[in-house]
């Protein structure tokens, strides 16, 4: 579809033939495509990823909440869809907007076509949209608020969509981990994924971790099984006693969506007592952010944020630069931190802050995603690193 007006402007022109999605932002700008999954319209922050693999595993990921996910890479469905590429039960994205119509399923472990997928789990998206226009906005002047639309006739209220996208509130101020954090404590005991077998089980466990549920993916809490854990999961407003009560050799942090500055409230003071007891801590995305708040430093709102499997990130101790998966939108200020957290990761792409640690205490943390998916694995070795500190030798 081509029909768009210009950025900014008034959008009243009917929809062009053919159309039956819409994609329209509080700016007035409006993208006519073609509606897939199902009908309706979602409103969210309109971001976009770059990863050439693993869209099931994307549009899984809790940490998504509150987006509508842009992909640059056009072969969005091809290899259809499982029940085995999952990052949680049920998708928390907002909506997904792709450039080229999703084909029909090419891969050996498809159980079924995507866009019976997306209706099964009542998830609204476009095809047939200029991503590479929509992307070049997106990293020029921010990501937008927007609205997603889907309508099998056709039909649409441009005027009301603008209204909706201009009075959502966007993400910072916004507490999400509580829309996706577990509702009740569990244990797991699966491990990572083989071509042989599929998914393991851990039945020999070494250590026993405590891991905070901020919105985690299925595949942390099985690289964390797979190092010899026993993972007990707790809802992110566990309090601290309630963890350590649980007598973990470590706790981890997991990832999660939204603004850590909100979800902070109650999860900071509670992450500052776990720190304060001795116990290694390792925490991954919104952990990181959390962990870097709860040792006195401050998050901001990134402009673009950092989402795709392509990302350059380098050791600064060791100099060795890691290919790593990320999905973030805020993100922590070094200078912010005080002389006893010490700086180990840094983005080569815009300097930004990727991992910290604390200098007297087992305590680490990285923006990234080392679980890898979907991803690289350059970045496995974190969760070695976590095993290391628990049995002290880091």
């Amino acid at each position: 579809m081509t029909d768009t007006p210009p950025m900014g402007s008034p959008a009243h022109a009917p929809a062009p033939t053919g159309a039956t999605g819409v994609l329209v932002l509080a700016d007035g700008s409006v993208f006519w495509g073609r509606g897939i999954g199902a009908a309706g319209h979602r409103v969210g922050e309109v971001c976009f990823n770059t990863s050439m693999t693993g869209y099931q595993e994307i549009l899984t990921d809790p940490s998504y909440a509150g987006q509508i996910i842009t992909f640059t890479f056009p072969h969005i469905g091809n290899v259809g869809a499982n029940a085995e590429d999952i990052e949680t039960l049920t998708p928390v994205a907002r909506g997904l907007i792709l450039k080229a119509d999703v084909t029909e399923p090419s891969n050996w472990r498809a159980t079924r076509h995507l866009n019976d997928w997306l209706l099964s789990h009542d998830v609204v998206g476009l095809s047939g949209i200029d991503t590479r226009r929509l992307t070049r906005r997106i990293r020029d002047v921010g990501a937008p608020n927007g609205v997603i639309a889907h309508a099998p006739d056709g039909k649409f209220d441009i005027d009301a969509l603008i209204a909706i996208a201009k009075s959502w509130p966007g993400l910072e101020g916004m507490d999400l981990a509580k829309e996706v954090t577990t509702r009740q404590t569990y244990s797991w005991d699966e491990t990572i994924w083989s071509l042989k077998d599929g998914y393991g089980k851990q039945g020999e466990p070494k250590h026993h971790v405590v891991a905070l549920d901020f919105g985690a993916k299925r595949n942390i809490l099985r690289c964390l099984a797979a190092a010899g854990c026993k993972v007990t999961v707790v809802p992110g407003d566990t309090s601290a006693e309630d963890v350590l009560a649980l007598n973990p050799d470590g706790i981890f942090l997991s990832n999660g969506p939204g603004d850590p500055a909100a979800t902070g409230t109650y999860a900071v003071p509670t992450i500052a007592k776990i720190v304060e007891s001795g116990k290694p801590v390792f925490g991954i995305c919104l952990g990181h952010q959390m962990l870097a708040l709860a040792l006195g430093g401050r998050t901001e709102k990134m402009e673009k944020g950092h989402r795709g499997a392509n990302h350059p990130v380098k050791d600064i101790a060791s100099g060795v630069v890691e290919i790593t998966s990320q999905n973030h939108g805020f993100v922590v200020k070094p200078e912010s931190l005080p002389a006893e957290v010490e700086v180990t990761h840094v983005s080569l792409f815009d300097g930004t802050n990727e991992g910290i640690r604390l200098k007297n205490r087992p305590v680490f943390s990285v923006q990234y995603h080392p679980e890898a998916s979907p991803g690289p694995e350059d970045s496995h070795y974190l969760f070695n690193r976590f095993i290391d500190a628990i049995e002290g030798r880091y």
